[in-house]
């Protein structure tokens, strides 16, 4: 058996129980509060996740949208270039240019076969450029 010792040494051993509760408790709730912190850590990097892809997913919508107005503005100016071409051919036979005539004909015919040469396969932009076009082209052929 242990010999009984003073006051002092129970009194020293309730303090430290009673530091050594407070110390397992303050443990155990900031164990509990990491864990809400890690689930929470979780939830953002899913989130995030998430937000990553749908950024990707738009980039490539934009990328698809971007290409399609592209093809629509060439088709466009192309449409333009043929309308502009048929003008002149009327224009040409109210006149009665017959080897203008004959020549925008031409142009207008190796245009829609896809035969035309590259400066008129070109879409240009405005009027007048593709009526400086048409004219070279018009030149060379007669």
């Amino acid at each position: 058996m242990l010999p009984i010792k003073n006051g002092r040494g129970t009194a020293r051993s309730k303090k430290r129980k009673l530091r050594d509760s407070k110390l397992t408790r303050s443990m155990k709730r900031i164990r509990a509060d990491m864990v809400m912190i890690n689930e929470g850590q979780e939830r953002i990097r899913a989130g995030q996740k998430e937000a990553r892809e749908k950024f990707e997913e738009i980039s490539k919508e934009t990328a698809k949208l971007k290409e399609e107005t592209n093809r629509i503005s060439k088709q466009s100016a192309a449409n333009q270039v043929r309308l502009d071409l048929m003008f002149q051919i009327v224009k040409a036979r109210s006149e009665n240019d017959a080897p203008k005539d004959a020549a925008l004909t031409q142009i207008l015919r190796a245009l829609i076969n896809g035969d035309a040469e590259p400066e008129l396969k070109q879409a240009p932009r405005g009027e007048a450029r593709t009526r400086l076009i048409i004219n070279h082209a018009c030149a060379r052929t007669i």
